[in-house]
């Protein structure tokens, strides 16, 4: 997979943790995406759970990158209501989430900014409905309805990849 990070057009990363509720939005996009989608060649979709920093960091650093990163993501916004879908430029995440923009504080919107300046990066968000203290893998009603809705927006965005 790491060297698909570096040699693929665009690249998809799920992000989360599937052991705690709704924040496993992002790998459940990427395995339906994997399971039911023909993916074209030049995309790479790829389950990062919560290590995105360090791949993104390494992308940052590679002499060698993708042109379009689109991170899968859940998040806490208040203004969404439980399992919409969000497209959020990085620019407007806000100061008050630079090292935390989603529910598991990952990666910091400093490293996105940079990665934004060198290839266009865009962030997918669900907002979470179920986000358990404790260990409780499954999506909410709400959130697993929004799979399929962001599957297919992945994919209308990565038709002419």
């Amino acid at each position: 997979m790491i060297e698909e990070l570096f040699s693929k057009p665009v690249v998809v990363l799920g992000c989360g943790n599937t052991l705690f509720g709704d924040d496993g939005f992002g790998p459940e996009v990427i395995a339906r995406l994997q399971a039911e989608h023909a993916l074209p060649e030049t995309v790479l979709a790829e389950d990062v759970g919560t290590g995105a920093r360090d791949l993104l960091f390494d992308l940052l650093l590679s002499p060698k990158k993708p042109k379009r990163l689109i991170i899968v993501d859940a998040t806490d916004r208040p203004e969404l209501e439980p399992g919409e879908l969000a497209e959020l430029p990085v620019e407007n995440i806000g100061r008050n989430k630079t090292n935390d923009f989603s529910v598991h504080q990952f990666p910091s919107l400093n490293l996105l900014a940079e990665l934004g300046t060198v290839l266009e990066v865009s962030l997918l968000v669900v907002r979470v409905g179920n986000l358990p203290c404790q260990v409780s893998p499954g999506l909410s009603p709400a959130v697993a309805a929004a799979v399929p809705r962001a599957c297919a927006w992945i994919m209308e965005q990565v038709g002419g990849a």
